[in-house]
């Protein structure tokens, strides 16, 4: 017989999450003052979304979160991780606050709070106020500006109750899907004007930061969430290698050099050249970027393998980033993706928790001191209710049993990983995919929006209650 598996223990502090984001969930986009985000016009706008799904209802958790609050307690979660609706509470991303719109989040937080759970708040999931898209989006500065007075708005409305602040979730998203290959609101392709986009995003995040700072208590802890990319090169050839570079410093560097090290690479403002002299950088930028981190959001998926397209059949784009005739790879038509070897996801996605791991011990080394959290990590797959009325998904156990193991070798390693959001909470409207993927450990009935915890929902409980992994394989 086997060896029975032995448990694999967290620190009794680690903390136990999932994660959502508003217009993936919330519904009610017409209700209270809010306004349309760039996601409401690009999901109305035919043939962006598949089976022009969009979010005008979602899960309606914004009637229903007290449910979905005691289910999160039933479950053992010990953390949330929400998004706040710039339009919800800031319409038009100018002026000022709506207080109905910042009721609903005070009711959320106190709703958690009393269940025992940490909320843990992000700013901008990517639904930018229609309004400031109209007057030029990220690309333009004084988004950035807008967004510093959204960031006090609600820091000051919440502070005093929720100490986990996240200004960004996925800049790289904002920036390149967004504005390069145009699969993401608002579906623009311009190139140059993403890499703009990517500053200006940075500029957000360090005058968000100062903004919740001035406002809320010193205990708080503001972070940014990057899904940083693990880029391999298919060989040690020196046109991969030199691909690979390209790769990293678009889906690495552009953001943590400034964020981190209040440079961008030499190296990325080269391969860009041909584009923009980056004159839109100005004096301050780099040093307002640069402030101080109390912890580093991560979100991973799957890795990159990457060669010179030199080394490469001509093909499909194989990133994983949906499919567009634009690159959001800015300047990098002569690097090559590929599919990484591996079980795959319903996303197409390899599945590699090793990738994960080298994820957090780059970053444990290009942050020193600074806490991690693994603000993002999940699957989809083609869930099915059975006729007993349960969702059984063993896949999606063994890829959490998998990926949480990396994450506690990390901390074996070093690494001072605080907690784990899975993502998601529950199905949810999956952006350009529509309610195509379902990446949540709860079952959504689309038509009844009935909730059902999936296998691996139960399981993840678990080990939220015991601080150990249970066996990937449940009798």
């Amino acid at each position: 017989m086997p060896e029975p598996e032995t448990p694999v223990s967290f620190p009794s502090t680690f903390l136990w999450g999932a994660a959502t984001s508003a217009y993936q969930i919330e519904g009610a986009v017409r209700e209270g003052g809010r306004t349309p985000s760039i996601w409401d016009t690009f999901s109305h706008t035919p043939g962006k979304t598949a089976g022009g799904d969009h979010g005008d209802i979602a899960v309606d958790h914004y009637h229903r979160y007290r449910d979905d609050v005691a289910l999160m307690a039933e479950l053992g979660l010990t953390a949330y991780r929400f998004s706040i609706s710039w339009s919800r509470v800031q319409p038009t991303g100018r002026g000022p606050a709506v207080q109905v719109g910042l009721d609903f989040y005070r009711r959320l937080v106190d709703e958690l709070l009393d269940k025992g759970i940490k909320p843990a708040v992000t700013l901008y999931h990517w639904d930018l106020p229609q309004e400031l898209e109209d007057a030029g989006g990220w690309p333009e500065r004084d988004t950035a500006y807008r967004f510093a007075e959204y960031a006090q708005i609600v820091g000051e409305a919440l502070g005093d109750r929720v100490e986990q602040w996240i200004t960004l979730n996925e800049p790289w998203c904002s920036a390149f899907l967004g504005y390069s290959s145009g699969v993401h609101a608002p579906g623009r392709t311009e190139p140059a004007a993403s890499l703009k986009a990517a500053h200006h995003l940075n500029l957000a995040h360090g005058l968000g930061t100062v903004a919740l700072r001035s406002v809320m208590p010193a205990r708080n802890s503001v972070a940014v969430s990057l899904n940083s990319s693990v880029v391999r090169p298919l060989s040690q050839d020196p046109g991969d290698l030199a691909a690979a570079q390209k790769i990293d410093d678009l889906a690495n560097g552009v953001f943590h050099g400034p964020m981190l090290h209040g440079a961008y690479p030499a190296t990325l403002l080269e391969a860009t050249s041909s584009l923009t002299d980056w004159s839109f950088v100005q004096d301050g930028d780099l040093a307002t970027i640069r402030q101080p981190l109390d912890a580093l959001g991560l979100n991973y998926y799957t890795p990159a393998l990457v060669s010179s397209a030199a080394n490469a059949p001509t093909g499909p784009r194989a990133d994983g980033h949906g499919s567009s005739d634009h690159s959001p790879w800015p300047a990098a038509d002569d690097v090559a993706f590929h599919q990484t070897p591996g079980e795959q996801t319903e996303m197409g996605w390899t599945i590699d928790p090793t990738g994960l791991h080298d994820l957090i011990m780059r970053y444990s080394r290009e942050a020193p001191g600074v806490p991690i959290y693994v603000t993002e990590n999940g699957a989809a797959y083609d869930d099915k209710m059975d006729a007993d009325g349960r969702v059984h998904d063993p896949e999606r156990v063994a890829y959490l049993h998998g990926h949480l193991s990396a994450v506690r070798k990390a901390i074996t390693d070093g690494a001072d990983v605080r907690g784990y959001y899975l993502w998601s909470l529950m199905d949810n409207f999956e952006w350009a995919y529509g309610y195509g993927k379902r990446f949540g450990a709860v079952y959504v009935d689309y038509t009844t929006l009935a909730r059902t915890p999936k296998s691996s929902a139960l399981w993840y409980g678990q080990a939220a209650r015991t601080g150990a992994l249970p066996p990937a394989v449940q009798d």
